[in-house]
């Protein structure tokens, strides 16, 4: 049975890794990295298949993830060279479209690309795919179920791909979380109480809006009564330039996404 082979033993192949495991995904699992370390650590967490030579690991795929940073896609699908077998490849990298991949490794070679969230590792991921029009039905729908081993998988146009890649990224959580966190030891909170409380207003919040079907709107109404001590924060915070700051966050990480495109 040929295999699905993982170029680039990072972080985010370690998040897949986990959750794929953890939904006892069965089709055969290898990673080609050039640091060994960083293989053996991936066999002895998840007992995957380990292949250290490139060309063996991609020669092995019937479903091959490119999962190394931005800048450095264009050199290892060089390395690669052309393909002549016809072969699903999925690209992890934020930024690079479909139109740069095509050309590296020939017209055999059918793309998607995906953006999967770290807490793909719990099983309650969120990746978004978009498809070059050239892969069949059924090399799309083995796709989505990979990645739906890992959590909620959501297939969008390519051209939203950036601007839903600085959106989903859990940073925005933990930074939050790790902000509020802070903001509150700074009035007198304990570190425990601070993140018991922080953690409530982020996560336990935000988990009865999805379980609900309340408005955003009406739940934020009611969290913040007029008047009242909540809601003079919420109208501190919009008025220190909070929805500003986010959207200015948003468009730096989209100019990101465009620079890695020229590369």
């Amino acid at each position: 049975m040929k295999a699905t082979v993982f170029i680039g033993g990072g972080r985010i192949t370690s998040a897949l890794l986990a959750g794929l495991r953890l939904a006892r995904y069965g089709h055969p699992i290898v990673v080609h990295d050039r640091h060994s370390k960083k293989l053996q650590k991936l066999k002895r967490q998840y007992g995957i298949t380990v292949e250290p030579d490139l060309h063996q690991a991609v020669a092995s795929a019937h479903l091959l993830m490119i999962a190394v940073r931005p800048d450095s896609v264009r050199e290892l699908l060089k390395e690669i060279g052309p393909i002549n077998r016809r072969l699903t490849a999925v690209s992890l990298a934020a930024g690079v479209p479909l139109s740069k991949l095509r050309a590296a490794l020939g017209p055999p070679v059918h793309w998607a690309r995906a953006m999967p969230s770290p807490v793909s590792r719990s099983g309650k991921g969120l990746t978004a795919l978009t498809f070059d029009p050239g892969l069949s039905v059924a090399a799309r729908a083995e796709v989505r179920d990979l990645f739906a081993q890992a959590g909620t998988v959501l297939e969008i146009p390519e051209t939203q791909f950036d601007a839903f890649t600085v959106t989903y990224s859990s940073s925005h959580g933990y930074h939050a979380l790790a902000a509020l966190v802070a903001a509150a030891q700074s009035i007198g909170l304990s570190r425990k109480s601070a993140h018991l409380a922080a953690a409530h207003a982020l996560a336990d919040g935000i988990a009865a809006w999805r379980a609900g079907n309340l408005p955003l709107n009406k739940l934020l109404q009611e969290a913040a009564t007029p008047g009242g001590i909540a809601a003079k924060v919420m109208a501190s915070l919009n008025d220190s330039g909070y929805p500003r700051i986010i959207a200015q966050g948003l468009r730096a990480g989209v100019r990101q996404a465009r620079k890695n495109a020229r590369q």
